[in-house]
């Protein structure tokens, strides 16, 4: 009987991983190999800022993604949070399930190394389950001549083996970057 809920467990939660997966790849989007690359000499086209773009008012615990306006084209603040919170959940749920093929499409190289290194050790943990996330504030927003990154403090609630008496509260800081002249809106994890 228990063997039974456990595979029906399983198969609960293959869904929803498939679902979230889903909905990632929809907010972040794919590269599909036709875009046009941008070749620029560095030194002659540093990024510019973009002053059509209209910056909304943004609350306090946001305000550094102002940066972020004046660097992209076609940013847009809820999409980039909604799809910031979409890959911490899938990228914690994968680094525990140990699924690196979904990590190495959501993480930078090095990143990448140092989860697929823990794995490796069994650093994972596969008990635990996401109670809620919360984006607590954006920390910074740092821009080079290549690429913009996006540094988020995430509040997460978190349980262990199906009971929500070990409901834990968790800080994680985490960066995403992008490159700055590119139409891909594609971010990777850059730091943990």
């Amino acid at each position: 009987m228990y063997g039974d809920l456990q595979i029906f467990d399983i198969i609960i939660f293959a869904g929803i991983a498939a679902f979230l997966v889903f909905r990632l790849k929809n907010v972040l989007g794919k590269r599909t190999g036709f875009e046009k690359t941008q070749k620029t000499n560095i030194s002659e086209n540093p990024p510019q800022k973009n002053p059509e773009q209209s910056i909304p008012k943004l609350p306090d615990n946001l305000v550094e993604l102002k940066k972020a306006y004046q660097a992209l084209k076609h940013f847009d603040h809820n999409k980039f949070l909604e799809g910031a919170k979409s890959a911490f959940e899938t990228i914690i749920n994968a680094f525990n399930s140990g699924d690196k093929k979904t990590l190495k499409n959501l993480l930078t190289k090095d990143v990448y190394r140092s989860f697929e290194k823990a794995i490796d050790e069994k650093h994972d943990d596969q008990e635990w389950q996401f109670y809620s996330i919360a984006i607590d504030k954006v920390e910074k927003v740092k821009i080079d001549t290549l690429y913009i990154n996006i540094c988020i403090n995430f509040i997460s609630e978190q349980f262990k083996d199906n009971n929500e008496n070990t409901l834990t509260k968790k800080l994680d800081t985490w960066t995403f970057q992008k490159r700055i002249n590119n139409d891909d809106p594609k971010w990777l994890l850059a730091s943990t």
